[in-house]
């Protein structure tokens, strides 16, 4: 297809069978199968443990390190209406942005009782989202009463599995309200078999928000407004990302997520150099940063830092459908999605893998 044509929504739309959603993990993290798309756009259908022989000495992988909070809380209004709190993001000890599911929305200066044992403020509202104000540091709070924010496709209340299974083995840092997915295939002995191949790995930070699973609600792609989620690119990621290059390796973003976060601090890059906003086509450096970003990725951009990912399967209209299908070709991806549809592959957060090598061509 040429991109040069207007994107809509309705070139991202597939169907889908319910029952290939994913409502489990599978019995171990390694024991998905694995979707491979090459440079050429050639597909072969393997299980995730294959994944290291497709990786070369002196490859880096970038994980996301961030941490799945507790996020959601039930409680009620002073009123006595139910209310249903998933937090978005923290902002302070005792302050976050949250999201507010109840018959009428509360206003600014009411009081709401969480899990019938914590009394939050609602300060007032930024865009959608509430701003809450707790007597008790937010983190403490979630993770005594709070339950983990599986995704809305995901039917079964959490469970003491989900608390351990929606997380990947290397989450350190606290601050997402939905998975990095693509991480939870790896387990510690896959990692330190990809260390003994001469497989390099480094970390960026992405705190993963409820946005994440919220369809284009716009026809044409460029009128959509991206949500904001919060990154960080540390200097030692920087640096092996330099040395990556100089030995000849391939940077590999386990995630949409770690793709977001180094082509934004790419750009970031760019746009500190030039003085002006950059254009998706100029090439950038990558140095560190942290911010916000609002980076939307779709068919037409060129990746200034990624050459290949391990990604999940996502939602028809998403916006990380989009990403792929910038990394492999609108058609390639139209392709992969079809042939796993055929082939019964399991999808979304607790899905198969898929590992994408770059287009160079696109």
């Amino acid at each position: 297809m040429n991109v040069s044509t207007p994107l809509t929504v309705a070139d991202f739309d597939y169907d889908l069978p319910a029952e290939l959603i994913a409502q489990a993990p599978a019995a171990t993290r390694r024991a998905s199968r694995l979707l491979h798309i090459n440079e050429q756009g050639m597909l072969a259908d393997l299980v995730f443990t294959d994944l290291p022989g497709l990786l070369l000495p002196n490859d880096l992988l970038v994980f996301n390190d961030t941490r799945v909070i507790k996020a959601r809380l039930f409680g009620q209004k002073a009123t006595g209406g139910k209310v249903e709190v998933l937090i978005e993001r923290i902002t302070d000890e005792h302050l976050a942005l949250a999201h507010i599911r109840s018959s009428k929305s509360p206003v600014a200066g009411s009081q709401l009782r969480l899990a019938d044992a914590v009394d939050v403020s609602v300060v007032g509202r930024a865009d959608d989202l509430f701003i809450l104000k707790f007597e008790q540091p937010v983190l403490d709070v979630l993770e005594r009463y709070g339950a983990m924010p599986l995704p809305p496709y995901i039917t079964h209340t959490p469970s003491a599995e989900d608390d351990q299974r929606y997380q990947t083995v290397y989450a350190r840092a606290p601050g997402a309200v939905a998975a990095p997915t693509a991480g939870l295939h790896f387990d510690q002995a896959m990692l330190d078999q990809l260390t003994h191949l001469g497989v390099s790995t480094a970390f960026v930070t992405l705190h993963v928000g409820a946005g994440t699973f919220q369809p284009v609600r716009v026809d044409r792609l460029s009128d959509h407004i991206m949500h904001a989620e919060w990154y960080t690119v540390p200097e030692a990621t920087a640096q092996a990302i330099a040395q990556t290059r100089k030995l000849g390796g391939r940077v590999i973003a386990i995630g949409t997520t770690s793709v977001r976060a180094l082509e934004s601090a790419a750009k970031a890059q760019l746009e500190a150099a030039s003085g002006h906003q950059a254009e998706p086509h100029q090439k950038s450096t990558l140095a560190p940063h942290a911010g916000d970003t609002r980076l939307f990725i779709t068919p037409g951009y060129r990746y200034q830092v990624v050459d290949a990912m391990v990604t999940n399967f996502h939602l028809p209209q998403s916006t990380l459908l989009m990403l792929v299908a910038a990394m492999i070709g609108l058609d390639t991806m139209k392709a992969a999605y079809a042939h796993a549809i055929a082939e019964r592959y399991r999808f979304f957060s607790y899905g198969d893998a898929m590992f994408l090598e770059r287009n160079q061509t696109l």
